[in-house]
């Protein structure tokens, strides 16, 4: 009853108040594209890294996000842009499973099997390579049965557990996750960043799943509409999302 309560409540919350954000670009083709705030520009990320991974992911041109089952979410008013990622036609992929889903798919990328592991509540892990070695041959479907058990499995408190807390949020860096685990739990993962020179002022780009499963997507800054889908980092205790809040102590870093 208590997690129904707090999403009606977040719902209502947002949704009274409509979001202006700025006109979505179809040109656009990735994350890399989505365009800064005047003066801002990204900051250097090492080639072959997971900051890049996630900077190069694509973006559809339908910017309607989808549930699992195909019916189209009611409220299309928080995000921005929607990640060219499957969901699947379960309902498993939600909000932490989606930040887990982009950590494996960056390591099946790159063949680092032994690197496709995920905390299980009992402090032991799934592990891809040993699945394989299992049940499977390393094809891209045996990768994606994988990290359903892993959505079945694990969540927003296992992903917590298995990562270290940053106890600078100044030393944001793409790939870290704010993670509230529980139930209500939520995660979003830092896609992008930049930073205005002439200040040293730092932005970034937030990520997520949600419930039920659909598709991943780029959320709107709900408290300065100018910045669309970027937020600022501050000295603020509470960083509140499109369709969160969490303390700063949330941040997390694999």
């Amino acid at each position: 009853m208590l997690t129904a309560i707090c999403r009606l409540l977040l719902f209502f919350s947002f949704a009274a108040t409509p979001i202006t954000f700025p006109a979505f670009d179809v040109s656009m083709r990735s994350v890399a594209d989505i365009p800064l705030p005047q003066g801002f520009e990204r900051v250097p990320v090492a080639p072959g890294s997971f900051a890049e991974y996630l900077r190069r992911l694509p973006l559809r041109k339908d910017k309607t996000i989808y549930f699992y089952n195909g019916a189209v979410k009611p409220n299309q008013s928080l995000h921005y842009a929607v990640l060219d990622v499957s969901t699947g036609a379960k309902d498993l992929q939600q909000c932490a499973d989606a930040v887990m889903r982009l950590r494996g798919e960056y390591f099946f990328g790159k063949g680092m099997y032994d690197s496709i592991r995920f905390l299980k509540g009992d402090r032991t892990y799934y592990q891809f390579a040993a699945y394989l070695k299992n049940n499977a041959a390393d094809t891209r479907g045996s990768f994606l049965k994988f990290m359903e058990t892993v959505f079945v499995y694990c969540g927003s408190y296992t992903l917590e557990q298995s990562m270290k807390r940053v106890n600078d949020v100044y030393s944001m860096q793409a790939g870290d996750v704010f993670v509230k685990g529980g139930a209500p739990g939520h995660a979003e993962i830092v896609v992008d960043m930049a930073v205005q020179r002439s200040t040293g002022k730092k932005i970034y780009l937030l990520a997520e799943g949600y419930m039920p499963a659909q598709d991943m997507h780029i959320v709107l800054n709900p408290v300065n509409t100018k910045m669309g889908p970027w937020y600022e980092l501050t000295d603020e205790q509470k960083i509140v999302t499109a369709t969160w809040v969490f303390d700063k102590g949330q941040l997390r870093r694999w």
